[in-house]
């Protein structure tokens, strides 16, 4: 077992494990570390905790200290400069004719690196921008372009339901969304119906989908061939919230189908759940 507590360096950022020493630090508590890419100041959001070793990625960095109120009045210098290197790079952008839309920076809390987000159509060769901009802050510089869905938790927004997206509200790490999970919840594989902001597959697709996963082994798919109490028939509609299926009769192919409960019915030959070729074409790009 290793003793560790978690800390997050943005509001809605990922959570990295460090080692607490013998510092006994309260979640909401403030900490200087060293990270990968320098000294940072964090909030610890897990407090001392035991993990298996297993779940830690060694070496495990060590808690510098406990923060104090001038590390906090440099972190908010720190802010303060962040935008003002962001009308920076905005000029120098302009300047140099780049293809490129700025979206972030993000000054170490030691200053010893200033990394500049952006997005691209496609890649973009900077190399004499970051000379530029190491002329004017003489410090180490690091472009990264990053991708529509970290550009919506940096930036924020409003959803379709009206609230703040779930990237820049609460969700540390994005999860893996698929078309499938779509096609498994009986949406509509409509683009504008089920992306987000971002354009890519709406994040919440995901929070349901263990449901669905679990319903969809006690119900028939579309396309199965059952028997109920009025014959067989061939399944036409299934509600996996109610159980409820519509079933068009082998013996009257004329009437109208008949309501069943999953629970009514004996499953003869079950369907599979399949993304036809006009389905993927029409969504392709949105899991990206």
């Amino acid at each position: 077992m290793a003793e560790i507590v978690g800390v997050r360096f943005k509001n809605v950022g990922k959570v990295y494990y460090f080692s607490p020493g013998d510092l006994k630090i309260p979640a909401g508590g403030k900490v200087i570390v060293e990270t990968a890419h320098g000294v940072e100041y964090g909030e610890v959001v897990i407090p001392n905790k035991q993990i298996n070793d297993d779940e830690v990625v060694s070496p495990l960095k060590s808690i510098m200290r406990i923060a104090t109120r001038k590390d906090a009045q440099i972190l908010e210098a720190n802010r303060k400069k962040e935008a003002e290197i962001m009308h920076v790079f905005i000029k120098k952008i302009a300047e140099h004719g780049l293809s490129m839309k700025p979206i972030g920076i993000d000054c170490t809390f030691d200053g010893s690196k200033i990394l500049f987000y952006f997005t691209a159509e496609s890649r973009v060769d900077f190399r004499e921008l970051v000379k530029d901009l190491a002329s004017v802050y003489r410090t180490r510089i690091e472009l990264r372009q990053i991708g529509v869905r970290d550009e919506a938790k940096m930036l924020g927004g409003l959803g379709v339901c009206g609230r703040g997206l779930c990237c820049s509200s609460f969700l540390g790490e994005f999860q893996p969304v698929s078309i499938k999970m779509a096609k498994e919840q009986s949406l509509s594989l409509n683009p504008t119906k089920i992306s987000g902001t971002c354009g890519r597959l709406m994040c919440c697709l995901k929070y349901e989908q263990d449901t669905y996963e679990e319903l969809l082994k006690i119900t028939p798919n579309i396309g199965a061939y059952i028997e109920c109490s009025e014959g067989r028939g061939v399944v036409e509609e299934a509600n996996l919230l109610t159980g409820k299926l519509k079933v068009k009769l082998d013996k009257n192919k004329d009437a109208p189908p008949v309501l069943v409960g999953r629970d009514e019915i004996k499953v003869i030959r079950d369907a599979q759940i399949r993304l036809e070729r006009d389905e993927i074409n029409a969504l392709k790009g949105l899991e990206d």
